[in-house]
């Protein structure tokens, strides 16, 4: 089993996957990527989850992120399935799920959890940037649904963080205030953030998002 942190290089593979084969690296390119596994098709959860990712694929283009599921059912199974998520959630599966029969990819992320149960995957996911390297890792128990907007916050959070000297505060939205990172001296924020700041304490520093006109 892999034992997978932030900023490990998340691990390439080749797969079968609704779209055809893929090679995973090779496949996201140079887009941010989301990887999220599923315990199992024909279940109720995660056909609400599958329908929700298709109806955001606008929201998640323009972040340049690419989506990809996963669960241990076949091919045929996947492709069945689809017609249902489709049915059921008013919309069209727009994105690849991997067929993991073999487990090979689970265990590479380490999805299967034996406590949890030992044979289905439970609901990873994992957010990868265009460096490859691992950014977020999440897992919900197979009862519970994921929420797909935290994700896109998330994601707005680690774009803006990876490009600009600020950490996002709790329930941080984008367009709202930042904060200054503690490694930028306060006499040099203004050279740096020239929209101004709030210093509530000195390790304390609040500016407005820098990459909004």
């Amino acid at each position: 089993m892999a034992n997978l942190r932030l900023g490990d290089t998340a691990p390439d593979f080749t797969a079968q996957t609704t779209q055809g084969d893929i090679h995973f690296h090779d496949w996201l390119g140079d887009s941010w990527g989301i990887l999220f596994s599923h315990p199992a098709d024909y279940t109720p959860v995660c056909t609400t989850e599958l329908g929700t990712v298709a109806k955001y694929k606008s929201e998640f283009d323009k972040r340049n992120v690419k989506t990809i599921a996963l669960s241990v059912d076949g091919l045929e199974s996947h492709k069945a399935w689809i017609k249902d998520i489709n049915e059921t959630q008013h919309t069209e599966v727009n994105f690849p799920i991997i067929a993991d029969e073999d487990h090979k990819v689970a265990e590479l992320y380490d999805m299967i959890h034996p406590n949890a149960n030992d044979k289905q995957t439970v609901r990873s996911v994992f957010v990868i940037g265009p460096d490859k390297k691992i950014k977020l890792i999440i897992v919900y128990p197979a009862s519970t649904g994921r929420n797909f907007d935290e994700l896109l916050r998330v994601i707005d959070s680690l774009q803006l963080t990876a490009y600009h000297k600020v950490a996002t505060p709790a329930n941080w939205k984008f367009g709202e205030d930042c904060v200054v990172s503690p490694s930028i001296a306060t006499k040099d924020i203004p050279e740096i953030f020239p929209k101004g700041f709030k210093e509530i304490k000195p390790y304390l520093r609040i500016t407005p998002q820098p990459n909004l006109n």
